[in-house]
């Protein structure tokens, strides 16, 4: 009764778990679901209709191997989805954990939206190690972008091997360099996605975000974890003679998200749990919305901060991060970068190589040795855009939408945030205007308790075409309407005074606000 008032629809398999790859397409009408043993396909307008559903478990063989190995035999040899993506117009490409034996594979989803095929092509089954992870407690972050896989992942059975890795396509597979803290220091990663630099695609870039352990932080004061964005060239082809399969355009910056003080001294957010990227008119230049909690054990709380394309380069076109020796201070390099910058892609926009294996050697020696920017990216505005402190839950995923508003501008869309939480529920927040139209708050519109079993919910996404959201956890997957108008009460006056973005008084009810575009 309670899920029919709120518009809730939820839909589990038999015998499966860890719904924790969603993918979203729009136009078949279909919500692409990955979990254990399993590859489903849901209608995006009701989930718990017209399921297919495809049967993918791990050999005996593999599943017997890894349980010799110490493993359990029900909850971790066993084939976890992690990765779904678009491979063509036809096919996906799924990879799953295998029973700590990662494996990929092509699904038909067939050409047109009429066409009802769902299935797995195992005649080419391919390695899926540098892809998915082997621990199905690992996350997995990865972007297909023009049949080459870009992916954060463990390449080792233990765990501790983390690469970035590019896979697939025509282009040779390059990797981060192995066992260097410089580069890559037990990161956990977070998202993956391509971002155009300009008209000219080989300026393009991959953005990895992650966090790790602070190579930066002075000895003596033990772990400490920073959120870290890193970037890639798409064209990277590796160094001739050093760097050789390695990325030689790879470089990262610290992200920061944190509160100042009263003493003067900045609450800092350093755990980043997802990242949203708001396409704008310039598909340059996106909007980043990251959720962080902190790593404090005194302090518990989450934190949105929002991220400027414009910010992230200047970082990367600042001062190198240099420390000369074991016992000396990381400072900013102060000596002349040898020429092309390292960071550059190889392209006509900026130079004359046309090959990362052109670079000169010192270029190479350079990028090697100095991954590490020195001024950290800064959120806009300096602050984080919405706050929850001394709350025993944390924020694990974000969508955002953009809605023109029955009071609102029509070129000024109000902006509402969707916060999912280890608790499993969705917490509802609007920007709305303060004093002017300059200066905005964040208002908690609702909180939605989403999975009774208040399980953490670990995927998420939105259709701002069709206004629902989709969630999953370890135990299901649910939709909701980004919108109930009717909870507003059946007066004028509680419609309005709820300020909800999609809602507005038709004269009769609280409803869905529809824009008129002609303005």
């Amino acid at each position: 009764e309670l899920r029919a008032r709120h518009g809730l629809r939820l839909y589990q398999l038999e015998r499966s778990c860890c719904y924790s790859v969603l993918l979203l397409d729009e136009e078949r009408g279909r919500l692409f679901v990955g979990a254990k043993n399993h590859l489903v396909s849901l209608s995006l307008d009701n989930i718990s209709q017209q399921d297919r559903k495809i049967y993918w478990p791990a050999p005996v063989e593999w599943r017997e191997e890894c349980n010799w190995a110490g493993k359990d035999i029900n909850t971790e040899c066993m084939n976890f989805v992690k990765i779904l993506h678009y491979y063509n117009r036809t096919h996906l490409y799924a990879c799953g954990t295998g029973a700590f034996h990662p494996t990929c594979a092509f699904v038909e989803v067939g050409q047109h939206t009429e066409d009802s095929v769902f299935k797995l092509d195992l005649r080419h089954s391919e390695d899926g190690k540098g892809k998915s992870p082997y621990d199905p407690r690992h996350a997995a972050a990865s972007v297909l972008v023009g049949e080459e896989l870009y992916s954060g992942v463990a390449t080792d059975l233990m765990g501790r091997d983390f690469t970035i890795f590019r896979s697939l396509g025509s282009r040779p597979s390059i990797r981060t360099e192995q066992h260097d803290s410089r580069w890559l220091n037990e990161p956990k990663f977070v998202d993956v996605f391509w971002v155009p630099e300009s008209e000219n695609p080989d300026d393009d870039k991959i953005y990895f975000f992650f966090h790790e352990t602070a190579v930066e932080r002075p000895q003596g004061l033990g772990k400490t974890s920073f959120a870290r964005i890193g970037q890639i060239c798409r064209n990277d082809m590796g160094g001739q003679r050093s760097l050789v399969n390695k990325w030689t355009t790879f470089l990262k910056a610290r992200l920061v998200c944190s509160v100042p003080g009263t003493d003067g001294a900045d609450t800092h957010f350093d755990e980043l749990r997802d990242v949203f990227l708001l396409q704008t008119r310039d598909k340059r230049n996106p909007l980043v919305y990251a959720i962080f909690s902190t790593s404090s054990s005194v302090f518990q709380g989450s934190a949105v901060c929002v991220y400027t394309m414009a910010d992230i380069r200047r970082a990367f076109l600042g001062p190198f991060a240099h420390k000369e020796g074991p016992n000396y201070q990381w400072v900013s390099y102060q000596a002349r970068v040898p020429y092309p910058r390292p960071g550059m892609c190889p392209s006509k926009t900026f130079g004359t190589f046309s090959s990362t294996k052109d670079f000169p050697d010192e270029v190479i020696q350079f990028a090697r040795h100095h991954p590490l920017m020195y001024n950290p990216v800064l959120p806009h505005g300096h602050r984080p855009l919405f706050l929850q402190t001394n709350t025993p839950h944390t924020f694990t995923r974000i969508a955002v939408d953009r809605v023109t508003a029955a009071d609102g501008h029509y070129d000024d869309p109000r902006l509402t945030l969707f916060l999912p939480a280890d608790v499993g529920t969705v917490l509802k927040v609007v920007s709305v205007p303060k004093e002017s139209w300059q200066s905005m708050e964040e208002l908690v519109l609702e909180e939605l308790q989403v999975f009774q079993d208040s399980s953490p919910i670990t995927s998420l996404q939105i259709s701002s075409k069709r206004q629902q959201l989709y969630a999953g956890s370890a135990t299901a997957v649910a939709q909701l309407p980004l919108h109930r108008c009717g909870i507003y009460g059946k007066a004028c006056a509680e419609c309005c005074l709820a300020r909800d973005p999609y809602c507005a008084w038709d004269g009769n009810s609280c409803t869905r606000y529809v824009p008129n575009t002609k303005r």
